[in-house]
């Protein structure tokens, strides 16, 4: 806090933490030596985990001062701000006694409480909560070493916590709690279910009004939502959870994007290629994801031969691996570029799945492409232009390039050699850099084969989604012995690159829906018009039109239910077609359409090729 008052007040006004060599910190916590230290804001990731943290102790001090006698569990931040796992024993507790506990967070935030961190012993921190009678921060002290615990105090209330937190309440200026929800302790459905409170703060109390506009806006978004009255998709427990059923008007979009970049992908040299559903064990385990994630895939599936398993696919690379092993390969023939829109399934817990976003049965838009050693910058920043074409056709503008590296201090954790591994780390800031793309570097987030360009996309309300992903692989080809002759006439070893612009098509679709709110490019709409007819009279003609506009390759439907014209117009914008064509006696006779836009309104009467010439020319993409 000194550093930041040497600099300004202003800015000392809004340091809530520090990052010192690395580690979150107190403002308030002394430097004894020499260190790189970053003051950390509200507009960092980490001052706002600061923020939201202390603000789980803010509501524990308020749940304490009114519910006597309760117990508390863990109190993180997360995402979307924070929660406290809470044992009201007794007392009864519920949603329409947030307002209460709100109003006293405020009142203890506007005394300016400071958080005083307090090193303890195992003993003296273990006489305190036995005291106390919590016995959740006694199952926690006793996983602790002795010299490693802290306390940390604001007004009457004390908890056990190794921090950080910011310098007082009072940067807490705008609460609201969310929800609460049922969760065992420890996770162990052995043990006793406590409360879970989510709540959520900000400095300014026109931020938290934003914060909740924009989850209204969301939930009118919410794909599971509108892929229902859309009728995209549907799940069914008799199929099985997490295995989307895709209905007519959803496969039509899905095929559209299916059909788009395999358009695009055939200019760039592409081959589509198809494989199995299933794979031998030793495919897996050949390739190194048995080991990583065969806990995390379906059971094995046993044939009648004794001891031979088989797996529903869980990736599709070690299958493109082996493609390429199909007959012998020259330094001319690479790069080879294999493409497959590739269903792959791997077993996620129940509680996890969620929509389109979170399914055990997905498809990926996977291509691997095998490349010599002095290729695969090139080849990288062609893989990028596809992933950037894909994005500008769909109206993703707003995105950061992720540059995902290997945990430095945990090598244990990913395969392959030092060597190959600062190659293929090299190839892909040097091509993220000549591409001008807006990057940051994360370590730890490499895939445990190689590096990866993740790019991560903002939709329309601002929130974060990964889509898009492009790894360099010098493992593989190892694992699987992939060779070409080179021009020396001797062995050597491709190197391999996994891109999925999509990522998965359903993960995307979903993103997509809840983008564009359900308002797709018209390219892209199940359904590009619907003809409304004032009455059954006009039907002939509607129809005549749809023939007109379907051999034009333009989709549609008429609407011929016995209703009043504005009703079909109110259900049409529901329907969020893009286009309604009305047509009555005028229209009839002066072969003319009377035509309305979603979400705009009336355009005016125009002939059914003026029609067909702007629709078109929207279409092209």
């Amino acid at each position: 806090m000194q550093i930041a008052q040497s600099i300004s007040e202003g800015l000392a006004r809004n340091v809530l933490a520090a990052e010192v060599n690395g580690q979150v910190w107190d403002a308030s916590r002394p430097i004894e030596e020499d260190s790189n230290v970053k003051l950390l804001t509200w507009n960092d990731d980490a001052g706002k985990a600061t923020f939201w943290h202390s603000s789980a102790h803010l509501m524990a001090e308020a749940l304490e001062a009114l519910y006597p006698g309760t117990k508390f569990g863990i109190g993180p931040a997360i995402e979307t701000g924070f929660y406290y796992d809470v044992d009201f024993g007794d007392q009864e507790f519920s949603s329409d006694h947030f307002k209460q506990i709100e109003d006293k967070m405020l009142e203890l935030a506007k005394a300016k409480e400071e958080f005083i961190r307090k090193p303890v012993s195992k003993a003296d921190a273990i006489e305190y909560f036995t005291d106390k009678g919590d016995e959740y921060k006694l199952d926690l002290i006793k996983d602790l070493p002795d010299g490693s615990i802290t306390f940390y105090s604001q007004g009457e209330f004390t908890d056990l916590c190794r921090g950080p937190h910011i310098p007082n309440t009072g940067f807490v200026k705008a609460i609201k709690l969310m929800n609460t929800a049922g969760a065992y302790w420890r996770g162990d459905e052995t043990r006793k279910q406590l409360t879970r409170i989510y709540g959520v703060t900000f400095p300014k109390q026109n931020e938290l009004t934003e914060y909740l506009r924009v989850i209204e806006e969301a939930k009118k978004r919410d794909h599971r939502k509108l892929g229902k009255e859309l009728e995209l998709f549907a799940f069914s427990e008799k199929v099985g959870m997490g295995l989307p059923l895709w209905l007519p008007k959803g496969t039509a979009l899905r095929e559209r994007l299916v059909n788009f970049l395999q358009r695009a992908q055939s200019k760039a040299g592409y081959e589509q290629v198809i494989t199995p559903h299933i794979g031998h064990k030793n495919l897996y385990v050949t390739s190194g994801h048995y080991e990583k994630y065969g806990k995390d895939s379906f059971q094995p599936i046993k044939t009648p031969q004794e001891g031979e398993e088989f797996f529903l696919k869980p990736m599709n690379c070690p299958h493109h691996c082996e493609i390429y092993k199909t007959k012998p390969r020259s330094y001319k023939d690479l790069p080879v570029r294999y493409a497959e829109f590739g269903t792959v399934y791997r077993y996620e817990q129940s509680g996890e799945l969620h929509g389109l976003t979170r399914v055990r049965g997905f498809t990926q838009d996977d291509a691997h492409l095998f490349c010599r050693p002095d290729q695969v910058k090139e080849e990288f920043m062609k893989v990028i232009d596809l992933v950037l074409y894909v994005f500008s056709a769909l109206g993703f503008e707003d995105y950061t390039a992720q540059i995902s590296l290997r945990d430095p201090e945990n090598k244990s954790k990913y395969i392959g050699s030092d060597e190959n591994w600062a190659l293929a780390e090299s190839a892909i800031m040097e091509a993220a850099a000549e591409k001008g793309l807006n990057t940051v570097v994360e370590l730890g987030e490499a895939a445990f084969y190689g590096p990866k360009l993740d790019f991560m996309v903002k939709d329309a309300l601002g929130r974060k989604w990964q889509l898009g992903t492009i790894q360099v692989d010098y493992n593989l080809p190892e694992r699987f012995e992939l060779e070409y002759t080179g021009s020396d006439n001797l062995k050597h070893r491709p190197v391999m690159i996994h891109r999925a612009p999509f990522g998965s098509l359903e993960r995307f679709v979903a993103v997509l829906i809840e983008h564009c709110a359900g308002n797709f490019p018209l390219w892209l709409s199940p359904d590009q018009y619907i003809i409304l007819p004032i009455s059954e009279k006009f039907e002939d003609y509607a129809k005549n039109l749809s023939d007109e506009l379907k051999n034009s390759d333009i989709r549609g439907l008429i609407d011929f239910r016995d209703e009043k014209i504005g009703r079909k117009i109110r259900d049409a914008e529901i329907k969020k077609i893009p286009y309604m064509l009305i047509v009555g006696e005028k229209e009839a006779a002066e072969g003319t359409i009377s035509v309305r836009k979603h979400g705009t309104g009336d355009l005016g009467s125009l002939t059914i090729e003026d029609f067909k010439q702007q629709l078109i020319k929207e279409t092209t993409v």
